[in-house]
C-alpha cells in the first residue's frame, strides 16, 4: 500500500458563480448536494470573496498570490507576470506534478492555444486560453502539451471532467496539484445565453430568485434558468470527482479546494454580469475537504481569494514566498492557534470601472474613478466615493448610502481602513472625493456602527 508524506491538491474552480446558489447559503432548489456535504465534512468558508471580480485578474490573482494591481494583470489580455514565482512553479519545485486543465486566460490575446512560456509553470497541459470563444456546450475545443487541437466528447462540463477522471488514474503515485477551471456557469459569449446540459434548463426556469435579483430584475428571467442548470452539472461533475478519488483510494490524501472566479449579477448593476463591487459580483462559494480541513468546521472570518495560494502551499508544507500578500487561513481552522485576523477583505475592480473597496461583516465601502483620472494600469489619480451598505439592514444592497449625511463619520472611518489596505497592497494612499451630501430623513447610525478588526 501507498504511503504518502504530502497531500495531493485539487483546485474544482468554476467561473462567475454566485455564492447563493449553494444549500448552505438558503439555496432552496438542491443546486450543490456534493459542495454541501463535503463543505459539511470539510471546512465551509461562509465568507468568502474574490478580490478582482472579473476573469482573467482574478486567475492572475490565483496563480501569484498578489493583487492584480501588484501582479499586474488587472485587465483581461494582460498575461501572467513572471518577475514572481507563481503557484505551479512553487508546487514543481517541492516535487509535484503539476497539471492544468480547462479556461486559463492569462495568455495575452490568443484565443485557443497558449505557448508553452505562458502556461505560468504547469507541465501537465490540456486547455484553452478563453474556452468560452473556442467552445460550445457540446463542442469542447482544447489544446495539449503540444499545441495540439484537442476535441472532447460530451457536454463541456463532462468533458473537462472526464479529463479530470483521466488525470488522477495517472498519477496515482507522486502528489500532485492539479487545477481545473471549468467555464461553467459562466455566459456563452457569442449567443449571450448560458446553455446548460439538454433538459436542464427546464428544471429551474421560473423557479426561486435570489432577492437581489427578483428586485432588480435585470436578465434574470432570460438567463437564471440555464444558469442553474449549468451549476446543477458541475455539482455532479464535483461527485464524479469525489467517486473517482474514492475508488482510487486518494480521497483520504487528497486536498479538494472548491472556489470561483467571480459570481453573476445578470445585468442588475451593470450592462453585463460582474465587474462590480456589489455581493453578487465579489461573494463566491468555497470550501476545503480533506488533510487538515476534513472536520473543519465553518470559518466565520472573511476570507479572500487571495488568502488561498498561500493557504493551499500551507497544506502542502511548502514555505510561503514572501511575495504574496494573503495569509493562510490553516490557524483559523486550528482555532486553537487563530491569529487576529483581519476585520475586513480588500478588492479592486478594473474594466467596467476603476475602484477600490473593502468589504467588513457590516458595512461595504466602495470608491471609483471617473474616467478622465484612470491612469492606465489600473488606478487613477483620484477618486469619489459611490457605495456604501449596510450589509446587516440591507443585506441584498438595495439602498445606497454613499453621501447620507448621519453616515459621514462611519465613511471616514471606513475610507481610512480602506486606505491602510490599499498601503498594505504597496501602493500610495488614495485621493478620494466625498459623495455629493444628502439627506434621508430617518437614517441614524448606533453608536460606535463600525464593527471591529478581528471579531468573528
Amino acid at each position: 500500500m501507498m504511503t504518502r508524506q504530502r497531500p495531493n491538491i485539487l483546485l474544482f474552480f468554476t467561473d462567475q458563480q454566485r455564492w447563493d446558489c449553494s444549500g448552505l447559503h438558503g439555496n432552496p432548489l438542491d443546486l450543490m448536494p456534493n459542495f454541501d456535504r463535503l463543505a459539511t465534512r470539510g471546512t465551509h468558508l461562509e465568507h468568502c470573496f474574490t478580490c478582482q471580480p472579473v476573469c482573467g485578474p482574478a486567475r492572475a490573482c490565483i496563480q501569484t498570490g498578489q493583487y492584480a494591481s501588484t501582479n499586474g494583470s488587472w485587465h483581461n489580455g494582460i498575461p501572467l507576470a513572471r518577475n514572481v514565482p507563481r503557484l505551479a512553479e512553487l508546487f514543481n519545485e517541492a516535487g509535484y506534478h503539476t497539471g492544468y486543465i480547462g479556461k486559463w486566460h492569462l495568455a495575452g490575446n490568443e484565443l485557443g492555444a497558449v505557448p508553452e512560456e505562458e502556461r505560468g509553470g504547469y507541465r501537465e497541459w490540456l486547455a484553452s486560453n478563453t474556452l468560452e470563444y473556442t467552445s460550445n456546450a457540446y463542442d469542447t475545443v482544447m489544446w495539449d502539451g503540444d499545441n495540439r487541437e484537442v476535441h472532447l466528447p460530451g457536454y463541456r462540463v463532462d468533458a473537462c471532467t472526464d479529463a479530470m477522471i483521466r488525470f488522477l488514474d495517472r498519477n496515482r503515485e507522486d502528489p500532485f496539484l492539479l487545477m481545473t477551471s471549468f467555464i461553467e456557469p459562466h455566459h456563452q459569449n457569442h449567443i449571450d445565453d448560458y446553455p446548460p446540459p439538454d433538459g436542464y434548463r427546464e428544471r429551474y426556469a421560473g423557479r426561486w430568485v435570489p432577492p437581489d435579483l427578483a428586485a432588480l430584475g435585470g436578465s434574470t428571467q432570460q438567463h437564471l434558468g440555464g444558469y442553474y442548470g449549468m451549476v446543477k452539472r458541475l455539482d455532479e461533475a464535483l461527485g464524479r470527482v469525489v467517486d473517482a478519488l474514492k475508488s482510487l483510494r486518494m480521497l483520504e490524501h487528497t486536498i479538494i479546494l472548491f472556489l470561483s472566479d467571480h459570481g453573476c449579477h445578470f445585468k442588475t448593476r451593470n450592462s453585463e454580469y460582474k465587474r462590480s463591487c456589489h455581493e453578487s459580483s465579489i461573494r463566491v462559494p468555497s470550501m476545503l475537504h480533506g488533510g487538515p480541513f476534513t472536520g473543519g468546521g465553518t470559518v466565520q472570518e472573511l476570507v479572500s481569494l487571495i488568502d488561498l495560494p498561500p493557504t493551499l502551499l500551507d497544506a502542502a508544507g511548502i514555505e510561503v514566498p514572501p511575495h504574496m500578500q494573503g495569509r493562510s487561513i490553516l490557524p483559523l481552522v486550528d482555532r486553537k492557534a487563530a491569529p487576529e485576523w483581519p476585520g475586513e477583505v480588500f478588492f479592486e475592480t478594473s474594466e467596467a470601472e476603476i475602484g477600490r473597496g473593502i468589504r467588513t461583516r457590516d458595512w461595504k465601502y466602495h470608491v471609483v474613478a471617473d474616467p478622465q483620472h484612470h491612469d492606465g494600469r489600473g488606478g487613477a489619480a483620484e477618486y469619489r466615493e459611490a457605495f456604501l451598505y449596510d450589509m446587516n439592514a440591507d443585506p441584498y444592497e438595495l439602498c445606497n448610502l454613499a453621501g447620507v449625511e448621519s453616515h459621514r463619520e462611519l465613511s471616514d472611518a471606513l475610507q481610512e481602513r480602506l486606505q491602510q489596505r490599499v498601503e498594505a497592497a504597496g501602493q500610495p494612499r488614495l485621493t478620494i472625493r466625498p459623495a455629493e451630501p444628502c439627506n434621508l430623513g430617518q437614517r441614524v447610525l448606533k453608536p460606535d456602527p463600525l464593527d471591529h478588526p478581528g471579531r468573528p
